[in-house]
């Protein structure tokens, strides 16, 4: 099956194809929301079941219990295999984030080709109608379903290109070096023999001698370590930090250089991948959500 084809049943799939026009596609991590506990489930006390109401759309419990299916049928085909809880949750936060970023962006003005358009389209990706029937047969949809999943994942789609686009190309940058070394005894004779007038650059080549601890150009929001970053960015071109404790050990930084410049295609679109985290953040903040997975006793 075509890859554009398996982005529907693998969750998170849809920020990956808003980002995909903007830069290298990467997967989103799931927002935070109220945990559900795994399936099965109870019926919530509804005419029609369901799993969740996002500001007043619901999400039908068969909708979720058949996103669920697909979830496990691509942990299956990558082998990898998430606790039930784990996964149930994972399923309903991305179903969560794709119906906010659909309803946004018909709110801002999207409109999606017609079901024809969307079919043949499906059609050519698949290579014939016949494959497309037996995709549908295999992952669970039927034709109304599929292409209700289709409008959603391009609404979402456009609106996650939206925000990624109000990135800008440019930013204030650091240039910097660390030394990195997992013993706080260590780190203090090091940050002695700076203070002595040993040059940084020969310690870090030193300690690092393939890298030489040349960190490069970075903007506010790259940096995994962001006790690193924020320290970097409170120092003035060739000064020095103190020691820096993080998970990875104790670093100390110098800053070489800072100014305004491009932003590497790498970092800027972590900065994307950042800015959708946080309008999806706000978005949920400004709703109004309801879960009703309710756990079988």
């Amino acid at each position: 099956m075509n890859k554009s084809m398996r982005t529907l049943w693998l969750l998170g799939a849809v920020l990956m194809l808003g980002l995909a026009s903007c830069g290298k596609a990467a997967p989103a991590s799931p927002s935070p929301a109220p945990t559900p506990s795994a399936t099965p489930f109870q019926p919530s006390p509804t005419p029609v079941p369901l799993a969740a109401v996002v500001n007043g759309t619901p999400i039908p419990l068969s909708d979720f219990q058949a996103e669920m299916a697909r979830f496990r049928a691509a942990e299956a085909e990558v082998g990898t295999k998430l606790a039930p809880q784990e996964s149930a949750t994972r399923v309903l936060n991305d179903m969560i984030d794709r119906m906010l970023l659909a309803e946004a962006a018909y709110r801002e003005g999207f409109r999606p080709p017609s079901d024809e358009t969307l079919w043949q389209q499906a059609v050519q990706e698949a290579g014939s109608e016949a494959a497309l029937q037996q995709f549908l047969q295999k992952q669970g949809y039927t034709r109304e379903t599929f292409l209700r999943a289709l409008r959603q994942a391009r609404a979402a789609a456009w609106m996650v290109q939206k925000i990624a686009a109000q990135v800008p190309t440019q930013a204030e940058q650091v240039h910097a070096r660390q030394i990195l070394v997992y013993n706080e005894q260590e780190a203090k004779n090091i940050l002695t023999r700076l203070q002595q007038g040993e040059k940084f650059a020969a310690l870090a080549t030193a300690y690092d001698p393939e890298g030489q601890g040349d960190l490069g150009w970075f903007p506010r929001g790259y940096l995994t370590q962001t006790a690193v970053e924020a320290a970097a960015f409170a120092l003035k071109a060739g000064q020095v930090s103190g020691i820096i404790k993080t998970p990875l050990g104790y670093h100390i930084i110098q800053v070489e250089g800072r100014e305004i410049r491009p932003l590497s295609p790498d970092a800027r679109q972590k900065l994307q991948m950042a800015a959708v985290q946080a309008w999806l953040q706000q978005r949920r903040k400004n709703s109004t959500l309801r879960i009703l997975l309710t756990p079988s006793p």
